[in-house]
């Protein structure tokens, strides 16, 4: 066996040496008995200052733990009692709904109450809401009642002796009067009635073919065809509106006039009706003297020419509204009055000399000389169509002259399609009444 080295047991001699003795040798009874470990000592390592970081923007996790306590998730809540209590604070004046399930269950039972008297609400604030913009409308205008002869049965006085206004759309269960809107869409009306008015002069200053008896004459054709058809009384005075519209920048010959015409109709009954007639059947009409391709192409012209503009104004949509507030005392409407104003509507259709009225004037005086004409121990009008109207009586002079003059028939018109369709029964031939005294005498005072 090979001696060790002298390099061992210097290396074993230095680890084996008492710190305090030096070259003392020091064997393992003699570390037992002095109760010292032979273990190797561990290493000391020189301290060094620390780096400090550099500072950064960023907040480290250790900061976040260190300074601030974890934020625990929020537990959910009822959601139902949550929505229950929104609408219990909203409806019933901001009270305070504990969370217990007591308080739970009382907020359901009252948000439920609340729920359910909803649509009665609504309908207690609309009817509330037409009652104010009645009375601000009759503050507005002022109306003055010394010189009205009328009775008791047409109106109801207030306190003061003053006839009333009635309002009409007080009615807000029946959606189809759309009484919430009704205001409003008349005033818009009024405005429209303007925007898209026909020429009263186009037969001097753009037609030179045509003239004003050629006109008559194709409305009155038109009225038989929309009655042949049973059109409804919509589609024909937007036909005859489409027509004189057309008519006021565009030259036509006379020719091509009857082509217009059945073309406005078709175009009014694809607006009006919910079946309309095919186009074949508007071809047969005219004896096939206008091919399909002429018609589609004339409806492309019309069409193009008032750019799609086919929602307007048209003395039936006045003329509903005014028979309303003319029926708003009545306790059974009046079906008479109501026929008698639409034959004399429908009188000024085939007259050009019309067109200088607007559509609402001329409803109005429809509406006026009927009742004059079924009731003339009363004056006609009230502060109901005055107000509804916007017309008082002196501003209906001219235009219910004129039609009394139609009633009457004192020009001898030869055309007798409007006075044949309401001498029917189903109209109760309102076409043969006739005033025993002029509608003159009103306006004389």
């Amino acid at each position: 066996m090979q001696r060790p080295s002298s390099r061992y047991y210097a290396k074993a001699n230095k680890e084996t040496v008492f710190p305090n003795n030096n070259n003392v040798r020091v064997t393992r009874s003699r570390a037992k008995a002095l109760g010292v470990s032979t273990s190797p000592s561990k290493p000391v390592f020189k301290h060094e200052p620390k780096r400090v970081p550099r500072a950064s923007n960023k907040r480290m996790a250790s900061d976040v733990a260190a300074n601030n306590k974890p934020k625990r998730r929020a537990v959910l809540k009822d959601v139902t009692n949550i929505l229950f209590q929104s609408v219990c604070t909203d409806s019933l004046g901001g009270c305070n709904v504990k969370a217990s399930k007591r308080g739970r269950k009382e907020t359901k039972q009252r948000a439920m109450e609340v729920l359910v008297d909803v649509d009665a609400e609504k309908s207690k604030l609309a009817e509330d809401l037409s009652k104010i913009m009645m009375v601000e409308s009759l503050d507005a205008s002022a109306l003055n009642c010394k010189d009205r002869e009328v009775t008791t049965e047409q109106k109801e006085e207030g306190s003061d002796g003053c006839l009333q206004v009635v309002d009409i759309d007080s009615n807000v269960q029946d959606p189809q009067f759309c009484s919430l809107y009704a205001a409003s869409i008349y005033d818009r009306n009024y405005v429209a009635e303007l925007e898209q008015r026909p020429s009263s002069s186009y037969m001097v200053q753009v037609q030179r073919d045509i003239d004003p008896n050629m006109r008559g004459i194709l409305i009155d054709w038109l009225v038989e065809v929309s009655d042949e058809y049973k059109l409804a009384s919509d589609t024909l005075y937007l036909t005859v509106n489409l027509i004189d519209r057309f008519l006021s920048h565009n030259y036509i010959e006379k020719q091509r006039l009857q082509l217009l015409g059945i073309t406005c109709l078709l175009v009014a009954s694809k607006y009006e009706e919910i079946c309309a007639p095919r186009l074949e059947e508007f071809c047969f009409i005219t004896d096939n003297t206008y091919t399909r391709l002429e018609v589609l192409s004339m409806e492309i012209q019309v069409v193009n020419f008032l750019n799609f503009r086919l929602s307007v104004p048209t003395t039936k949509t006045f003329l509903r509204r005014f028979i309303r507030a003319a029926q708003a005392s009545d306790k059974v409407p009046h079906m008479e009055m109501e026929f008698l104003a639409n034959y004399l509507a429908e009188l000024t259709l085939v007259e050009y000399t019309f067109l200088r009225f607007m559509p609402s004037l001329i409803a109005a005086s429809a509406v006026f000389l009927a009742r004059w004409t079924l009731h003339q121990s009363n004056h006609p009008w009230n502060p109901t169509l005055e107000h509804y109207t916007r017309y008082e009586t002196a501003a209906l002079k001219h235009t219910v002259l004129a039609m009394e003059d139609l009633q009457l028939n004192t020009s001898g018109s030869t055309l007798v399609a409007i006075r044949n369709k309401y001498s029917q029964q189903k109209f109760k031939k309102v076409a043969t009444l006739i005033s025993l005294k002029s509608v003159t005498t009103l306006f004389s005072r």
